[in-house]
């Protein structure tokens, strides 16, 4: 081992240090040699998907924002066809592998469950996967990717062409991995892991949560079926008699066909008091800027939708900007830039109470959004949910604009536009009261995953470094 440690990052310099002799520093280059890890740049050049092999069921292709909280957002990822995957020569990825963001935005690291199917990873990315687990534990590599040790060694190699910043093959060849004794690696894998799974359980907790909601909210709202089963002399099912009340037992006819007797077809213009567009403020107090804020960006709203408190960034704005721009209970943050072949612009996130309490500053969005507040408050679920519908079911893609690079949503004409059918102000009332226990449980997993999550990050650096014994950690927790 080299004694003059001066080239590495303090981080990994502390790792060697207090593993001493048990250490050993490889780079990437040295276990490729050795056929324990392989590292392999995105799809890219002439074997690339066409813009006519996007599909909506396929193999999925993984970009950078598809990268979530250390994990990867498969169900959201574009699709492939099988003619464009079998042309495919590199970036293939497979279930337990480690996808790194390698352009523009650099250092974004996430792992694929071990049950995930093939996947396809863009330029902008590179695949990790340890191929000798009696070297290179797995998570371990996960781990030490998402420490400061790995990201400093990323800064210091990261190069820039006239557009963005960008580390290449190459360098990722040449950076240095600390290998501390397997049984040590395994044990840092596994306590780091726990946590992980946990946050992911809760996830997929939330994911189902809000599944029952969206299904209610079509049952109710699309289908029809509580106005249908009294016209079929049925009780509505799932509702009590109060409930079942409020419901019509009849249509009638409207310029998009029937829709429940007494209910009316407007737009959503007609629920919305107030509608502005985001602020990215700046990343350092400036002069006017001075107001420390969390930005919802585009790359946050799929982990927030389920609840989630994601990463978002901190930046300044100006007292006025946020006085107009804070989100609160009820309010809505909608995407209207960045859209994809295969997935529309339009998603949504629902502020709750519980989140924007659970925070030590404001809630704003990036200029990426637009941010919605309702007249009432018993309609916000109702158009969460409804924004939900259509943005699973394709219908906003006809309001999307630009034909190449990054879409965008016409928001305004949306908003003046598209048919929706609204139940009289009882039957929002009765819905929102319906789901919201399902939305505080919501929140309750979330922010139990981000203890969890500040948790991990607080004994991630301790762990590797060997400041904290794995085993006194492995003691406590029998």
């Amino acid at each position: 081992m080299a004694s003059d440690l001066s080239f590495l990052p303090t981080a990994v310099a502390d790792m060697v240090e207090n593993y001493g002799s048990n250490m050993r520093l490889a780079l990437v280059e040295e276990l490729e040699d050795e056929h324990a890890i392989f590292v392999q740049d995105g799809n890219h050049g002439e074997y690339r998907p066409l813009q006519d092999e996007f599909v909506a069921h396929g193999v999925p292709f993984v970009r950078p924002g598809n990268l979530l909280d250390g994990r990867i957002d498969l169900s959201g990822c574009d699709r492939i066809n099988e003619a464009a995957f079998q042309r495919v020569r590199k970036g293939i990825g497979k279930g337990g592998d480690i996808v790194l963001t390698t352009n523009a935005t650099i250092g974004r690291v996430a792992i694929t469950s071990l049950d995930a199917p093939a996947f396809v990873t863009n330029p902008q990315t590179t695949v990790w996967r340890s191929t000798n687990p009696e070297i290179l534990n797995q998570y371990y590599l996960f781990c030490f990717m998402r420490s400061l040790g790995f990201q400093e060694q990323l800064r210091m190699h990261t190069g820039r062409n006239a557009t963005f910043d960008y580390i290449s093959l190459t360098k990722q060849r040449s950076l240095t991995i600390p290998l501390p004794p397997l049984s040590e690696q395994k044990a840092i894998a596994s306590i780091l892991g726990a946590l992980d799974d946990k946050i992911e359980l809760n996830r997929r907790m939330n994911a189902t949560l809000e599944g029952m909601a969206r299904a209610l909210f079509q049952s109710w709202f699309v289908d029809f079926d509580p106005i249908r089963a009294k016209l079929d002399g049925r009780k509505p099912e799932g509702m009590d008699k109060a409930t079942a009340a409020l419901f019509p037992d009849a249509f009638q006819e409207s310029p998009i066909g029937p829709v429940p007797k007494g209910w009316k077809v407007g737009v959503l213009d007609e629920l919305i008091s107030f509608v502005i567009g985001g602020d990215w403020g700046a990343s350092e107090p400036t002069e006017d800027e001075t107001v420390s804020c969390y930005c919802i960006r585009g790359a946050d709203i799929p982990s927030l939708q389920g609840g989630g408190v994601g990463k978002m960034p901190t930046r300044f704005l100006k007292q006025s900007s946020v006085e107009k721009r804070q989100l609160m209970d009820g309010d809505l943050a909608i995407e209207i830039s960045g859209g994809s072949p295969t997935q529309c612009t339009g998603r949504p996130v629902l502020i709750s109470d519980a989140l924007s309490k659970s925070l030590s500053l404001p809630i704003v969005a990036s200029n990426f959004c637009r941010i919605v507040k309702l007249k009432s408050p018993a309609f916000s679920k109702f158009v969460y949910c409804w924004l939900r519908y259509l943005y699973d079911a394709g219908s906003l893609f006809q309001f999307e604009t630009g034909t190449t690079g990054i879409k965008n949503f016409a928001f305004v004409l949306f908003c003046e536009k598209y048919p929706l059918v609204v139940p009289e102000q009882r039957i929002a009332e009765a819905f929102d009261n319906a789901v919201s226990p399902l939305f505080v449980r919501i929140q309750a997993n979330a922010l139990q995953s981000r203890t969890l999550a500040t948790l991990r990050d607080t004994l991630l650096p301790k762990l590797l470094s060997g400041e904290l014994s794995v085993a006194s950690i492995l003691k406590v927790k029998a």
